[in-house]
């Protein structure tokens, strides 16, 4: 299961109208890194592969490859644009802990 809130959907919709260069949605997943062990990524895709899980068919399509299905299943994509902050929150439930930023998280 993943969420995405109606301003993190509109901020989806903006980017892969206006850079998406005709990809039809994103793919969300981690790798390694960060200052608590593993970190946030988003790419532009065209088509989901194979074994993707698929999200949100009907506007901006959002795909996440098996591996980081496990670290992701449950999560809330939010995006905050304010005076102090602009860009994708990720609220994720199995998050042990998340750096002051919160692109990186821990398990």
């Amino acid at each position: 299961m993943l969420t995405i809130t109606e301003p993190a959907q509109l901020e989806l919709d903006r980017i892969i109208n206006h850079e998406g260069k005709g990809n039809r949605g994103v793919r969300l997943g981690v790798k390694g890194g960060g200052c608590s062990g593993f970190t946030y990524v988003m790419e532009f895709v065209n088509d989901p592969k194979e074994d993707d899980t698929v999200f949100n068919d009907d506007r901006t399509m959002v795909t996440v490859d098996p591996k980081s299905m496990v670290y992701l299943d449950g999560i809330e994509i939010d995006y905050e644009n304010d005076i102090l902050n602009r860009g994708f929150r990720f609220n994720n439930p199995n998050a042990s802990k998340s750096c002051g930023c919160g692109t990186s998280f821990a398990v």
